[in-house]
């Protein structure tokens, strides 16, 4: 489901009423890093999987080298 042109300009001027015309921009900048944040934490955990799974393969590879 995606939000249309409508929907986002009713949000936004319930939001303009609700917090005001002067902590609408601290709201923005506060939902801004938010966002931001939430992006790096992602990145983060993705690429701690990521590193994960090559330390397991490189394990797989001794064992399999120990083998022989």
């Amino acid at each position: 489901m995606r939000i249309g042109t409508n929907e986002l300009l009713i949000i936004l001027v319930v939001a303009l009423l609700i917090f005001g015309p002067k902590n609408l921009p601290k709201l923005g900048k506060m939902f801004g890093k938010t966002i931001n944040g939430f992006k790096k934490g992602m990145e983060d955990e993705e690429s701690a999987d990521g590193s994960e799974e090559k330390v397991e393969k490189k394990a797989e590879k001794k064992d399999d080298e120990d083998e022989e």
